[in-house]
């Protein structure tokens, strides 16, 4: 690679960091994260300097094929019948479609539209991707449509959560509980981490077979395939024309772009993003550099948030790339008009592309007015929901088939060495600590503290200091607010636990504000995802957090290190039992409405903060229970255990549980305290 080629793409990072600037300066741990990315990006690019020759990029194709489908878990092993069949079509003067339905897995249905010349003949095919709208396979029917008016054949299928194969679907909101498609991508993200794979392995699956039914027509020439799509359809293209060497000519829109721009900007969602992906040296460019020599047209407009320049990154590194094979011609760069998607300029070098690649550019690539049809007139299934299918199977059902065969039940020893592994337990030794705003009242001090709890990680909390002298036992508190009206907020518990005479820290760990986005039932999935692509994992780290905490305490002179306890509400607490595991000084444990067990996650399609608590394979081996196992007989106070909606389960002993009657101001107060004294006593 020349100097100067290396010297523009710095230049133009160095503009494309710019704008997100702002943003990391108000996120932290963001920014931490985000010089971890930039540095393994950075090792990436320094091997790829080093490729020279044909040779070169050949053995770095093998070694990032296999990389993509480690981290992926592999794709499904099988290889049974389709069963395709087709219920229906629509026939105009111009194009047919036929409504397609067919198994890519058993028992999970694909629904797709086939779009074809109403001439009978043998036609090149084009595979194309929705991107994320709800009804899925109508998005690109005018591109599909022109596409036939052109002489291809062309299949529009709906993706996971999208269309008639909504994951959440409830009779009475007569849609989705988790909201929409994208949350639904993201409850499967948490589930197929739990059981160290990546989701999308299931997309690209999806999108294989479909090619396999494409080929399967005797009006599609097999040899003349080609996949396009925009935004989520983009990813999905990318992978398909990366993995898949049947197509033959690829375009992916308003998604190519370079991590260097994504990790802190637009990082997609959980089927569009890879598990350690930084981590294992990868970068977009990987996937369009594994088919080459094969035709890519990468698209971006304007104003989109997959932003124009961070496509470019991709497209020059590619470009270079292809310069090896002497294959310049076959990878180009187009920017369209205006936000987000596909406009007609856009669509017109789709149309460009195909019939230049895939038919010997013999047409006019000119858009020609079609008829649309809605989403209704476009669906397969007699009620718009595969589910209703007999023998239908949703996603969580295969991740939950592939958990029960992977499973191997591992030892509290082996536990122990994954905490070690996973950077919980430290040294030991207690970080230097900034105090300011203290204050005094009659229960004795507070003051704010902060300190780092790894180097270039700084965290906050409260500590309660009472007046009494001597060595006191300790309590820290994982803070939170009141999650509902019969719990106590930590602030309370704190002020009471003082009051007791306890030196108390309210410890909050690391944490991403800016990837809260609001949405139902996710948590902060999007902190929980960027670390993982960059081969560390937050609730670990979140766990190590807290034993820091424990660190301040044991080496203050007020605490007896003998005495310290931990007590945190909900997914917090799941954090709390992997420091307890890991650190003999935590004496006791206190977790209320915490859900009691992981491998329960993937047992429904909807989940509460999962990603929250997930660490990548972990559920193969142990659960919750294993946590507390590996305490030995240092006591767990467990009350009001919780499914993954939030729902008291009743599990009896030794769980614990609140009782409810008519004023629950006083029974809150007066439960609290009975639980507070119990874990402190």
């Amino acid at each position: 690679m020349k100097q100067t080629a290396i010297a523009l793409l710095f230049a133009t990072f160095l503009s494309l960091s710019s704008l997100s600037a702002q943003g990391l300066v108000q996120d932290p741990f963001l920014q931490w994260m985000d010089r971890i990315a930039q540095q393994q990006l950075q090792r990436r690019e320094n091997a790829i300097a080093e490729i020279h020759t044909v040779a070169d990029a050949e053995r770095r194709k093998k070694l990032v094929r296999e990389s993509l489908l480690e981290i992926l878990g592999g794709l499904p092993d099988y290889n049974g019948p389709l069963n395709p069949r087709v219920t229906g079509r629509i026939q105009n003067e111009s194009f047919t479609i036929e409504k397609v339905i067919f198994e890519s897995l058993p028992g999970f249905f694909v629904t797709a539209n086939l779009y074809r010349p109403n001439r009978p003949g043998r036609y090149p095919a084009v595979l194309l991707q929705s991107g994320h709208t709800q009804e899925g396979k109508p998005e690109p029917q005018r591109l599909a449509a022109n596409l036939a008016l052109k002489g291809f054949v062309a299949l529009a299928f709906d993706p996971i959560g999208q269309g008639e194969r909504e994951q959440t679907f409830d009779p009475q909101l007569q849609g989705p509980l988790a909201g929409w498609s994208v949350n639904e991508h993201i409850h499967a993200g948490a589930q197929s981490l739990l059981i160290g794979e990546g989701v999308g392995r299931y997309f690209i699956w999806d999108a294989k077979r479909a090619l396999d039914y494409l080929l399967s027509r005797p009006d599609v020439d097999a040899t003349r395939i080609g996949a396009a799509g925009c935004s989520g359809g983009g990813a999905l293209t990318t992978f398909i024309g990366a993995l898949d060497p049947r197509v033959k000519a690829v375009v992916p829109a308003c998604y190519p772009n370079s991590y260097r721009v994504l990790f802190a900007g637009p990082d997609p969602d959980s089927e569009m993003s890879f598990p350690d992906f930084l981590a294992s040296g990868l970068d977009t460019a990987d996937f369009v550099e594994l088919s080459a020599h094969a035709p890519w047209l990468i698209q971006a407009t304007e104003h989109d948030y997959f932003t124009p320049a961070g496509a470019k990154l991709v497209y020059e590194e590619v470009r270079r790339w292809y310069a090896l094979y002497g294959a310049e011609d076959k990878v180009r760069f187009f920017i369209g008009s205006g936000p987000h998607g596909t406009p007609l300029e856009s669509r017109e070098a789709i149309y460009e592309w195909m019939i230049r690649w895939l038919k010997d550019g013999q047409g006019d690539f000119h858009e020609q007015p079609v008829r649309l049809y809605t989403n209704h007139e476009l669906l397969v299934t007699p009620t718009g929901r595969v589910e209703d299918e007999p023998g239908s199977r949703k996603l969580y059902q295969l991740i939950l088939a592939d958990f029960r065969a992977k499973k191997r039940q591992g030892t509290i020893p082996e536990l122990r060495a994954e905490l070690w592994k996973l950077g919980i337990p430290t040294e030991g030794s207690s970080p230097e600590v900034k105090a300011w705003d203290e204050s005094n009242g009659p229960e004795g001090r507070r003051q704010h503290i902060k300190f780092e709890s790894e180097p270039g990680v700084e965290i906050e909390g409260k500590l309660y200091l009472p007046t009494s002298p001597g060595r006191k036992p300790a309590v820290l508190l994982v803070a939170d607010k009141a999650s509902y009206f019969l719990a106590a907020s930590t602030e309370t518990l704190a002020q009471r636990m003082a009051k007791k005479g306890r030196v108390v820290l309210a410890l909050e760990p690391r944490d991403s504000p800016s990837g809260y986005d609001d949405r139902p039932f996710v948590g902060n999935w999007l902190a929980n995802a960027r670390a993982n692509q960059i081969g560390r994992n937050l609730p670990a780290m979140r766990a190590h957090d807290i034993l820091r905490g424990v660190d301040v305490l044991a080496a203050r002179d007020d605490v007896d290190p003998a005495s310290i306890r931990v007590a945190a509400r909900g997914v917090k607490g799941i954090w709390l039992l992997l420091a307890a595991a890991a650190d003999t000084r935590i004496r006791k444990v206190w977790l209320d409405r915490t859900p009691y067990s992981l491998r329960l996650a993937l047992e429904n399609s909807l989940n509460t903060g999962l990603f929250d608590a997930v660490i990548p394979g972990f559920a193969l081996h142990w659960d919750l229970e294993d946590l507390t196992k590996a305490m030995g007989d240092r006591p767990v106070l467990w009350t009001e255990p919780t499914n993954w909606m939030g729902r008291i389960v009743p599990l009896g002993p030794p769980f614990r549980y609140r009782y409810v009657l008519g004023d629950t101001t006083d029974l809150a107060d007066a439960q609290d305290n009975m639980y507070l004294d119990e874990f402190i006593k």
